[in-house]
C-alpha cells in the first residue's frame, strides 16, 4: 500500500461511539495515510472534550461553534466563550455551525439564523475559516455568509457533507467556499453527488467522513443495523473521487490534502 497524506476534515472523533477504542481508530487511520483528522464541536459542553481529544493525539485538530440544533447554548456570554476556546493551539475552524431547517429541529429558523451570523462574523474577527452544517438551507446559508465580513476572503471555509446541486457549488465556490465530500460518493446506487464531482475543479474539494454516521461502501449498515464510520474510511472516499476524476489515488490525495492544509493552515507534515 502507498503511503498517503490524507486530511479527515470532519470526524466527530469525541462520539461515544469512540469512546471504548479511540486510541484504535486512531491508529487505523493513521495507517492508511489519514494523517490529519479535524474534530468539530456542536455545542460548549462538548467543547472540551474535543480539545482535549486534540491534545493527546498526533494530527488530530478540532473546530469550536454551536450547532444549528444547539442555538439554545447561544447567550450574550457566547462569543467571551466561544473567544477562549479558540485561542487554543489546536483549533483550526468555528464549527460545526450553519442552519438545519429539520421539522424536528425544536430551534426557531430566526433563531439559528442570527446565531449563525453571528459566529461567522466572530470567525472573522478570530482569524479563523467556518465549518457550515446545512440542511434544506442552502440559500439562506450561502446569503448570510455572503452578507458576512468573511466572503471572499482567502480563507472562508467549507460547506461540509455537500449534497447540493451544481448552482448551489458554483455560488458557494464563487463566495470562497470549498466544498467536501463524504460517503455518498461511494453509494452504488447515488448518482447525483458522483456526477456533481465530476463537473466540478479538484482544487475546491476537500474530503470528510463525518463519522461515526454513514459509512462508506462497502461499510454501509442497514436501516436495522447501526454501522460505525471511521477516520480510516476516508481513504474510500478519496478512491472514489479519484476514479471520477480519472485521477490516481496519490494526485487526488494530494490535491485535496493541500487544499485542507490551506484552508485550516495546518502544519506541514
Amino acid at each position: 500500500m502507498n503511503f498517503l497524506h490524507l486530511v479527515d476534515t470532519h470526524c466527530h472523533l469525541d462520539s461515544e461511539f469512540f469512546d471504548v477504542d479511540r486510541d484504535n481508530v486512531v491508529t487505523r487511520a493513521h495507517e492508511v495515510g489519514v494523517t490529519r483528522i479535524v474534530v468539530p464541536a456542536t455545542r460548549f459542553r462538548n467543547i472540551p472534550k474535543v480539545l482535549g481529544i486534540s491534545e493527546q493525539y498526533e494530527g488530530v485538530y478540532c473546530a469550536v461553534g454551536i450547532y444549528p440544533r444547539h442555538c439554545s447554548d447561544w447567550q450574550a456570554s457566547g462569543f467571551d466563550r466561544l473567544r477562549q476556546a479558540a485561542r487554543h493551539e489546536r483549533v483550526v475552524a468555528i464549527g460545526e455551525i450553519g442552519l438545519d431547517y429539520s421539522w424536528n429541529n425544536k430551534c426557531l429558523r430566526e433563531t439559528q439564523q442570527e446565531v449563525f451570523g453571528e459566529q461567522l462574523k466572530h470567525a472573522n474577527d478570530l482569524g479563523l475559516p467556518v465549518i457550515i452544517h446545512n440542511f434544506q438551507s442552502y440559500a439562506d446559508c450561502l446569503q448570510l455568509v455572503a452578507a458576512s465580513p468573511l466572503a471572499g476572503s482567502d480563507r472562508v471555509g467549507v460547506l461540509h457533507h455537500f449534497t447540493g446541486d451544481y448552482e448551489v457549488a458554483r455560488r458557494a465556490i464563487d463566495l470562497g467556499l470549498f466544498l467536501s465530500f463524504a460517503a455518498p460518493v461511494t453509494y452504488k446506487n447515488a448518482k447525483k453527488v458522483p456526477a456533481l464531482v465530476a463537473k466540478l475543479p479538484l482544487s475546491r474539494i476537500v474530503i470528510e467522513t463525518d463519522a461515526p454516521c454513514l459509512p462508506p461502501h462497502p461499510y454501509r449498515g442497514t436501516q436495522r443495523k447501526f454501522s460505525r464510520n471511521e477516520p480510516a474510511y476516508v481513504r474510500i472516499v478519496a478512491q472514489s473521487i479519484s476514479r471520477i476524476h480519472r485521477k490516481s489515488l496519490e494526485e487526488t490525495a494530494k490535491i485535496t490534502t493541500e487544499n485542507a492544509v490551506r484552508l485550516f493552515r495546518l502544519d506541514k507534515e
